[in-house]
């Protein structure tokens, strides 16, 4: 493990190591959009693949990939059988595959750390709500662990981040119970809102919602200021022109947030 300060120090790190000026690099979309400028701050070039279709595609031309597991801002992931096998594809081709496992802790699935040939990205600023704390890490095996250690940056994470991002992770307590509550209110979120929306199907902390229309997609952000709620506009993700993202909240916000939606 690598510490980093947050989870896109680690995946800039990955992308720092691995991609050479002049490299393709395989970018899901809709997806985070750092990838691409973390891409390109190397020189590179990103080829923009639809999220739910880059395992299909060769490895063995690129630089590197990205996979983000849950995608981010759909919230659905790929099976794990495939992924492995994507992995190992990536490993034969000698192409990096990058995994950034940000929203991975609410879910019950297994990591890719440790497989070889793959640098898996981790965060503790959404599971454990950190985000000003900046600590994350990456994983990695042999010359890809020896590149990321040799390239971080010396005293790049700071003893309280340090302190507290190791009291975190040995909270496997809280982990279970944020998962069990996450994945209840999530489906519970999503019947309701389903009423009114096109609900997409999700494994993260939260929900993309398809408004229909982009003056709809005003219209809820408008109301949901109105009654102090914070929404997503994921008209800034690549690809989407009538959506929001909502976070899968407490009970009493959840029902709040509907109450607020219904009415748009």
């Amino acid at each position: 493990m690598v510490p980093t300060p947050g989870g896109l120090a680690a995946i800039r790190l990955a992308l720092a190591t691995a991609v050479d000026p002049g490299d393709r690099v395989l970018v899901p979309t809709p997806s985070f959009g750092e990838y691409a400028r973390e891409v390109e701050l190397q020189g590179g070039h990103p080829v923009f693949v639809a999220h739910d279709e880059l395992l299909d595609r060769d490895p063995a031309p690129f630089g590197a990939v990205v996979v983000c597991v849950p995608n981010n801002p759909t919230g659905d992931a790929p099976a794990p059988a495939a992924l492995g096998a994507y992995a190992d594809r990536c490993q034969e081709a000698g192409t990096l595959l990058l995994v950034d496992e940000a929203f991975l802790g609410f879910t019950d699935r297994s990591s890719l750390a440790g497989h070889p040939g793959t640098v898996v990205a981790r965060s503790l600023t959404k599971l454990f709500g950190l985000p000003g704390l900046r600590a994350g890490f990456a994983v990695a095996t042999a010359e890809h662990r020896d590149a990321l250690v040799a390239a971080r940056r010396t005293w790049n994470l700071s003893t309280p981040a340090a302190a507290v991002g190791a009291h975190c992770l040995d909270d496997r307590a809280f982990v279970a119970r944020t998962r069990e509550r996450v994945a209840t209110e999530r489906e519970r979120l999503a019947d309701r809102l389903a009423g009114g929306f096109d609900v997409h199907e999700s494994v993260a902390p939260f929900l993309l919602v398809d408004a229909g229309s982009s003056e709809r997609v005003d219209a809820a952000l408008s109301a949901a200021a109105d009654a102090g709620i914070a929404v997503r506009d994921a008209r800034t993700f690549r690809g989407l022109d009538s959506h929001l993202r909502v976070a899968v909240r407490l009970p009493d916000e959840n029902d709040r947030l509907c109450e607020v939606l219904a009415d748009v």
